[in-house]
């Protein structure tokens, strides 16, 4: 992934496309006088359309793509014509992409395979000509229904890489290392805190031609949930991982310690990480002797599997492949690994430049001229237009 490329959260502005107008034209012919109304249908507006695409890896398109409008239906004519659709305008995302309402933080809906589509908003539908209003009683309606209006709605899209081992840590405590070394990403390294400043994903080769997929975010350290450090932005990204693998250098004054630190600021997050699979990876165990690797082994915490690696020397990587396998083909996540509860957005997981970002006005796209609305006849002042004479009501929530 290029430093500059990965967009994982974006603030954009939809709007469907609003209804065309029903038409109130009365049938005109040389021998036909009193041909009757014969006003059509108008068209309805274009959708707005999310599709999940397994070729994209980021939301960069929409960075600068931040209006999505979709067209408008044009009205009715004589002849019981009916209006065009509008256009459907149809949103490509990266699989595993959630939407929020950027106004409320609610949870919206999410794409999370291939193809997979979603109407993020509907368009309005088109009103009825007055030939649906006639009746014996009401022979010349004068009227006819106007369309839905659009829907227009500022969202948040969110991606959440879709990876099989999440790997939670502080700042160097060797998570970018043991992907470089366990699959082909090549995670930028160096001995300087934050060094990972985007997420990673690697495929981990395994026995018998298997493999998975480990996903590395940035660093957090303690009091990442008020917002110090990187925050809890990324950890966005581990939600839908089957196993969190958690991994503190030999060197730390105490492994527990920093163990139950990073698992409470995982909780704060979202109370459901605490329930996934956990495994403990002590890195940099080449420093260690047997008698030391004996006396740590007495403080870590007996509730979850553990394990000495060295990502330089390879001690112990064939090992945690083996522990990390055993939890990912666990029945609990054969059914639905990915499956998680979305969490409101809050000030917690908001990014604030997105947030704070303005949407220019801009003209309302293939404008409907409503004066064509009432065809070949002028609108009458003192006509007292009734939907309900002889009719039944149109219900347009069904």
């Amino acid at each position: 992934m290029a430093d500059s490329n990965f967009i994982d959260y974006v603030k954009i502005l939809c709007r469907s496309g609003k209804g065309g107008a029903g038409s109130r034209h009365f049938y005109r012919a040389k021998y036909v006088p009193k041909g009757g109304p014969d006003g059509g249908d108008g068209g309805r507006g274009g959708h707005v359309i999310l599709r999940g695409n397994k070729n994209m890896w980021t939301l960069l398109p929409l960075k600068y793509r931040r209006h999505v409008f979709a067209g408008n239906g044009q009205s009715g004519s004589g002849g019981r014509s009916f209006g065009k659709d509008g256009e459907d305008v149809t949103i490509e995302v990266p699989c595993g992409t959630v939407v929020f309402d950027s106004e409320t933080g609610e949870y919206l809906c999410e794409v999370t395979a291939d193809g997979e589509e979603i109407k993020l908003l509907r368009g309005g539908r088109g009103g009825l000509g007055n030939w649906h209003f006639k009746s014996a009683t009401n022979r010349t309606p004068r009227y006819a229904q106007p369309g839905e209006p659009a829907i227009e709605k500022s969202v948040i899209l969110e991606l959440k890489l879709l990876a099989d081992v999440g790997l939670v840590g502080f700042p160097n405590a060797g998570k970018s290392t043991l992907l470089s070394s366990v699959s082909a990403a090549r995670p930028k390294i160096a001995d300087y805190p934050f060094t990972t400043m985007e997420p990673q994903l690697g495929i981990v080769s395994y026995r018998d031609n298997r493999s998975f997929v480990m996903a590395d975010i940035p660093g957090i350290i303690e009091g990442a949930s008020e917002g110090k450090g990187l925050g809890l932005r990324f950890l966005r990204h581990i939600e839908r991982n089957a196993v969190l693998l958690f991994m503190v250098p030999a060197d730390a004054a105490d492994i527990r310690h920093e163990y139950e630190i990073l698992l409470n600021e995982l909780t704060r997050f979202n109370p459901e990480l605490a329930d996934k699979h956990r495994v403990l990876a002590i890195s940099k165990s080449d420093m260690l002797d047997n008698e030391l690797i004996a006396e740590i082994e007495h403080e870590l915490p007996a509730e979850i599997p553990h394990i000495f690696i060295s990502s330089v020397t390879g001690q112990g990587i064939a090992g945690l492949k083996d522990i990390l396998w055993k939890a990912i083909t666990d029945d609990s996540n054969r059914i639905e690994p990915m499956t998680i509860t979305h969490r409101p957005l809050d000030g917690h997981h908001r990014v604030r430049e997105e947030d704070e970002f303005i949407f220019e006005n801009e003209p309302l796209p293939n404008p409907v001229d409503d004066e064509e609305v009432w065809d070949d006849e002028e609108w009458d002042e003192d006509f007292e237009y009734d939907w309900d004479d002889d009719t039944e009501p149109i219900d347009f929530s069904k």
